[in-house]
């Protein structure tokens, strides 16, 4: 028997049997919590949801933006800002019956890679806007990745496989080979689904294939502020595709032609 199919029948039996308690109590016998009262059937709904809340399997999504300088021109950080903002929106609202959505962000430009965002549920995420500065450590952003990644205490062993997205304008100023080839081969990161998008005329696209690591892979090109949404609306569909799916621990890759077709 699939975990799927365990655990809908878990949910079932547990609901069952609720069913018939209140086939021999009345449905909406009060009864008190920290002064108030509240219906048997309420307070057997919120049981069943911290059930299935429990029961699910952390998908993590992890972002890479690069924050430098150049990110400042023709609207790219704030379009950045608002596609990521909406992907986390989106993720939020996905039924976590069997996977729950994680995100983290890590940004890169400034004074080196940092966490913006640590990883946790989508719905438990507020969006603070990142700024642009700075030349375009990438490497220190692969080795940060690699770290979380491979923590067991930020990334359960009973998690999906992640996804890691990359996101970049530019040419890398640090070493990024030695790091992107580290996170290529670790234990876990190497399983991760990844996702790579250029802005512009000058992001590097031989950084961005190496990180996909897959003769099939696509980098995305956005040449203008809209198409970084348009990404990033693959990135989500693909997701949330997964997320829905029997085993969420699958590789679903949806291709972005697919994108007005898909229901957000």
């Amino acid at each position: 028997m699939g975990w799927a199919k365990y655990q809908e029948d878990i949910v079932s039996r547990w609901v069952n049997d609720n069913h018939a308690r209140r086939a021999r109590r009345a449905d909406t016998t009060p009864t008190q919590r920290k002064g108030t009262a509240v219906p048997k059937q309420e307070k057997h709904m919120s049981k069943l949801k911290e059930f299935t809340m429990s029961s699910a399997r952390p998908l993590p999504v992890i972002v890479l933006a690069d924050v430098s300088g150049s990110m400042s021109a023709n609207g790219k950080i704030d379009a950045l800002n608002d596609a990521v903002s909406e992907m986390i929106a989106t993720f939020a609202e996905e039924d976590d019956t069997r996977a729950e959505i994680h995100v983290s962000v890590i940004a890169f430009g400034g004074g080196g890679a940092s966490i913006h965002k640590p990883l946790r549920p989508a719905r438990e995420t507020r969006w603070e806007p990142m700024s642009a500065a700075g030349r375009t450590p990438m490497g220190e952003a692969f080795e940060l990745a690699r770290t979380m990644v491979e923590d067991r205490d930020t990334v359960p062993s009973r998690a999906y496989r992640p996804t890691l997205v990359l996101v970049s304008d530019g040419v890398p100023t640090d070493d990024w080979r030695a790091p992107l080839a580290t996170l290529l081969t670790s234990e876990r990161a190497s399983k991760a689904t990844r996702f790579a998008m250029g802005i512009g005329a000058d992001s590097d696209r031989e950084t961005l294939t190496a990180f996909l690591a897959n003769d099939e892979g696509r980098v995305f090109e956005a040449h203008e502020a809209r198409e970084i949404k348009n990404f990033f609306r693959w990135v989500t569909m693909s997701v949330t595709t997964r997320s829905r799916s029997a085993n969420p621990n699958s590789v679903v890759m949806v291709e972005p032609t697919d994108l007005d077709e898909f229901d957000f």
